[in-house]
């Protein structure tokens, strides 16, 4: 039988070996240090930055629209709102997209939803204009899908770390007997909101054709603060003093509404805008609402970097 010799091995050098298993254990010394400097770095808080946030219903294109926008866009350059919630938006063949058309106006950017199909001449839906760009935008249509409802999220990165605002806009079913509807549309709602948002910085703006407390807001003021009716103790005991309708056109009532994580924010102000009239003119058939927040710092613990 023939045999063949073995493949000979070159032992390492011992410099080699030597050098190597130093290499090895600063490796994981470095790293041991880098877990205790990250265990050992004390959680910092991080800065309270206000958001201003402008509930509007637009009324579409209902009587004299191109003086009403002026009016709309003088009085949103003059509030300065950082985010704006836009309910009844229109576009149609010679009406640009009324929400896109205030924006360039405005300087703002636009997420525009709807359950129109995005090729459609006419579309009508909600949409969230911001000052600053967003780092999400999404959209779902409520349940139940006849009525064709949607909500609008957008999610703002105001400029300090770890802190992310999740702003959702809509606007619910208008019959005044649609409770059930709009008590399921609440609930599709709040779905959107668990599978969306990053935390507790949550903010809820939109026509919601109900009270703040009425029992088909129930599951969402529960979790979350009407923020004008904290503002205002007496709201709803004078709704004409507090209605958001405006009473050239409907009946006396408080049904735009923002509302807040109280976890998330603290409340700065709420008030009713866009509510004076030129020559007879009404910005619409609602009144704006304006409402200022503050977020509550809270200890975040930032990663040491590696050397």
């Amino acid at each position: 039988m023939r045999t063949f010799p073995s493949a000979a091995i070159a032992p390492i050098p011992r410099s080699f070996a030597s050098a190597l298993t130093a290499a090895l254990l600063l490796a994981g010394i470095a790293a041991t240090s880098q877990a205790i400097a990250a265990e050992k770095t004390p959680p910092i808080e991080t800065r309270a930055v206000t958001v201003t946030v402008l509930s509007f219903n637009l009324w579409h294109d209902k009587g004299d629209w191109p003086k009403r926008r002026a009016m709309i866009v003088a009085e949103i350059k003059r509030l300065k709102p950082d985010v704006i919630a836009l309910q009844e938006v229109l576009q149609r063949d010679g009406l640009r997209n009324q929400a896109e058309d205030l924006a360039a106006a405005l300087g703002y950017r636009v997420q525009f939803v709807s359950v129109d199909p995005a090729d459609a001449a006419r579309r009508y839906g909600n949409a969230i204009l911001t000052r600053k760009r967003t780092e999400a935008r999404e959209m779902r249509k409520l349940e139940p899908l006849d009525d064709y409802r949607t909500a609008a999220h957008a999610r703002l990165r105001p400029g300090t770390p770890r802190t992310h605002i999740d702003v959702y806009a809509t606007h619910l079913h208008n019959d005044r007997a649609g409770g059930a509807i709009r008590a399921r549309q609440v609930s599709s709602l709040l779905n959107f909101i668990d599978a969306t948002a990053q935390g507790s910085y949550v903010i809820v703006a939109g026509d919601f054709n109900s009270n703040a407390d009425s029992p088909e807001l129930r599951a969402l003021a529960t979790r979350y603060r009407d923020a004008y009716g904290s503002a205002h103790p007496d709201a709803s005991a004078n709704i004409a003093a507090h209605t958001t309708l405006n009473p050239a056109y409907l009946p006396a009532q408080r049904i735009d509404h923002v509302f807040y994580d109280p976890i998330g924010f603290e409340l700065v102000e709420a008030r009713v805008v866009l509510k004076q009239n030129q020559d007879g003119v009404w910005p619409s058939d609602h009144f704006g609402l304006l409402v200022k927040l503050r977020t509550r710092p809270k200890l975040v613990t930032l990663r040491a970097s590696p050397n």
